[in-house]
């Protein structure tokens, strides 16, 4: 009586087990049935290769590996690929004993290590696998280091370490300040020795999956570091690190933070394709050679603050789809952004440029800050199918200065990138910035219209005049056939001619043109805009700048003033000379020269081209008015009135007068007659009033009201000073014009661009 509750108890346990079993059977027909299905399909390749199988790795297999490293390459190297290596507190004799053996024979011997297609559980504290040294400053009495690095690294490796002062002296000014390794190596004796981490080998880590910290601090890699395709879900470490060979992270995943202040990079640094989801910092960090980061993507703030470039910054096709501070950056090869997008705002505050910062095709959807930037001679920002919208994006820079930074060379598919840059000042109230980049567009337009009336038009073109260009009678006969089927578009459409290759098509691309042939008043008309584009570009920087129109005024003025003063004051030597005073001529000269030279220097400090400047104002104000003259004093002078000035001002009163409507000759009336007295020819002061009168023929204001006599005056003399005023009409529409473009909110009108 007493089992029969442990035998019912039994029973009813039984019945459960055959019960639950039965159910088990029936439930797992299915599931089996889809796993057999599962097998026999093929699995995907990207799915093979992101999860390999993974051995589980013990102590034993670990002290099997280390006893038999593999050759790869030319190196020794720990082979611990596809394992999975459990790193996690709870797993701490393992960890301590991995760390310990494997720095054991990594620090006394060459050896790589290879964790390619690993699983990492747990942090892995890297900086551990390598052999602690010393870096400590140089004697100051001598050249040798004292015991600098341990004797168990080879003349080579030496070397690499001892390359790490001359980075440092480099960049003193940046590395100083937060390098504790430069500060030891740069130090006095007192300056106490830094402690790194050396690791010997190669170390690989291809398509790793590190699920925990990742800790590579204060380390320097003698050997190269691949880690292509490998993930870190937890952030990383890697401040002050040294890499002395090329690093490769290329395809990489950095799901958190990931840190690369101060670090240093001796040879090749290849980001590609690199995803970084979170903070990616590269404060303080120097890549000596070049640095390609193309195509990878930075989900949030990306800090290049202080960042050395010595080689080319290679950022094409970059995403920053958050900030991108590069603020205080030296790039002292290329900066190539092409392609790049920044959809928030990035910072070149105070950054260093040697050399061409490439933008084209690039998009700015927000603030890009280029304030307080340094360029040199040869540095400019190429800006060619740039993407910005001057109304939702912004690009900032020192008013006066960024303007001139901007380069690009054709007009074509241009225009909008130049409209949106020249409106994007104008909104700041950057007026000399807009200016700037409205005399770049006008420039490319003058070198477009030279190419129309110069190059070839390959649409009319005969075939001895292809052959001419450089084409062979073959290619040459090829276009001609092609065109009768139908006509160019463009030049590029050579190419699909099989007789014309690449190089030929390089060659002459820019002596070619495609579009209707100009008849001769067309060509003619052609040849007048450009004509009248050069003059402005000459004369006022197509409106641009004031001072350079300044100096062009002040130097006619001068000329004419002169001119004037030797008409009327030097009038014959026989039989009676009329020829002015010693102190007289002296005055006018000195005064002439001094004028002269401020406007040359206006002229030569402002223009672009200023020799050019100087002809095309010289073959507008010497030719007419030296054939005047010649003729003037090869014919003589037999009037009346010869001892009287042939100019005259208005005696009436004297004040500072605007002389829009004047003429330079009064009228044949008696009452004006009486008003307008001749010049006093014996003052001292006598020669200040043909700079008056030429003040007045040219700006239209002046101090009196000076104008020519209208009786017994030589018509060339009247010719002479009515040229003079033709002339200043059209340099007072060119003053004003320059004014409205130069000042801001004079003239609405600039706002219309």
């Amino acid at each position: 009586m007493h089992n029969l509750p442990f035998k019912r108890k039994g029973t009813q346990r039984l019945n459960a087990k055959v019960h639950k079993g039965v159910s088990l059977r029936t439930s797992a027909l299915p599931l089996a049935f889809l796993c057999v299905l599962l097998l026999l399909l093929p699995l995907p390749a990207s799915a093979a290769q992101t999860q390999p199988e993974r051995t589980p790795l013990t102590l034993e297999l670990l002290q099997e590996r280390l006893r038999t490293p593999t050759l790869r390459e030319g190196n020794l190297t720990v082979d611990l690929q596809k394992m999975a290596i459990d790193l996690r507190p709870e797993n701490a004799t393992f960890r301590n004993a991995f760390y310990q053996l494997l720095r054991k024979e990594l620090g006394t011997k060459p050896l790589g290590l290879d964790l390619s297609y690993a699983l990492i559980l747990g942090d892995f504290v890297g900086s551990d696998l390598g052999l602690r040294t010393l870096l400590y400053a140089k004697a100051m009495s001598g050249d040798k280091p004292r015991g600098v690095y341990a004797p168990i690294f080879t003349a080579t490796e030496q070397e690499k370490l001892e390359r790490l002062r001359f980075v440092c002296l480099e960049s003193l000014a940046i590395a100083l300040p937060n390098s504790k390794d430069c500060r030891s190596l740069l130090g006095t004796e007192s300056t106490p020795a830094s402690e790194i981490a050396v690791f010997r080998g190669v170390l690989t880590l291809g398509q790793t999956r590190f699920n925990g910290e990742v800790k590579f601090s204060n380390t320097f890699f003698l050997q190269s570091v691949d880690a292509q395709g490998a993930t870190f879900l937890q952030p990383t470490n890697w401040t002050e690190t040294r890499f002395a060979r090329p690093v490769s992270f290329t395809s990489a995943n950095f799901q958190q933070s990931s840190n690369f202040q101060g670090s240093i990079f001796f040879e090749k640094a290849n980001f590609k394709k690199i995803k970084f989801r979170e903070l990616a910092d590269f404060q303080g960090s120097i890549f000596e050679t070049t640095a390609n980061f193309n195509q990878a993507t930075f989900k949030q703030l990306a800090k290049f603050s202080s960042v050395q470039w010595q080689g080319n910054a290679d950022f094409s096709e970059v995403d920053f789809a958050n900030q991108a501070q590069f603020t205080k950056a030296g790039f002292n090869q290329f900066l190539l952004l092409t392609e790049a997008t920044f959809e928030q705002g990035v910072s070149f505050r105070e950054a260093e440029f040697n050399q061409l910062v490439n933008l084209q095709g690039a998009n700015i959807l927000n603030q890009a800050d280029f304030s307080d930037a340094r360029f040199a001679k040869e540095a400019c920002l190429s800006v060619p199918g740039l993407t910005f919208n001057s109304n939702k994006a912004k690009i900032l820079g020192n008013p006066g200065e960024i303007g001139q930074m901007f380069c690009i060379r054709t007009l074509q598919g241009n225009q909008n990138v130049l409209r949106n840059l020249g409106q994007n000042f104008r909104q700041q109230q950057q007026v000399a910035d807009a200016n700037e980049l409205e005399y770049t567009k006008q420039r490319l337009r003058l070198i477009e219209f030279g190419h129309r009336l110069t190059a070839t038009n390959i649409n009319s073109a005969t075939v001895a005049s292809l052959i001419n260009l450089g084409f062979s009678a073959t290619q040459a006969q090829a276009i001609a056939q092609r065109r009768l089927v139908k006509s160019f578009r463009n030049s590029s459409e050579l190419l699909t001619i099989a007789d014309i290759d690449l190089e030929k098509y390089t060659q002459l691309s820019d002596r070619l043109i495609v579009g209707e042939t100009l008849s001769i008043v067309g060509w003619l008309l052609q040849a007048w805009s450009w004509l009248a584009l050069s003059v402005l570009l000459l004369l006022s920087g197509y409106g641009t700048n004031f001072w350079l129109v300044f100096g062009v005024g002040g130097l006619a003025i001068a000329y004419f003033g002169l001119l004037f003063w030797l008409v009327d004051r030097y009038r014959r030597l026989h039989p009676v000379p009329i020829i002015p005073t010693s102190y007289e001529t002296i005055s006018i000269l000195v005064s002439f020269s001094v004028l002269e030279f401020f406007s040359l220097l206006a002229i030569f400090r402002n223009a672009a081209q200023p020799w050019l400047t100087l002809g095309c104002l010289l073959i507008i104000i010497v030719p007419v008015p030296m054939a005047l003259l010649i003729r003037l004093y090869q014919q003589g002078r037999y009037h009346d009135l010869m001892d009287v000035s042939y100019f005259t001002e208005d005696g009436t009163f004297r004040q500072l007068r605007l002389l829009i409507g004047r003429l330079p000759v009064i009228p044949r009336n008696q009452t004006f007659r009486e008003r307008y007295m001749p010049l006093l020819c014996d003052r001292r002061w006598n020669w200040l009033n043909y700079y008056d009168f030429s003040l007045n023929n040219l700006v239209k204001l002046g101090f009196n009201d000076i104008r020519l006599r209208d009786e017994h005056l030589p018509g060339i003399i009247s010719a002479l000073a009515w040229y003079q005023w033709s002339l200043g009409l059209i340099y007072i529409t060119l003053v004003l014009w320059t004014l409205s473009r130069t000042i801001p909110g004079l003239n609405l009108l600039i706002y219309l661009k």
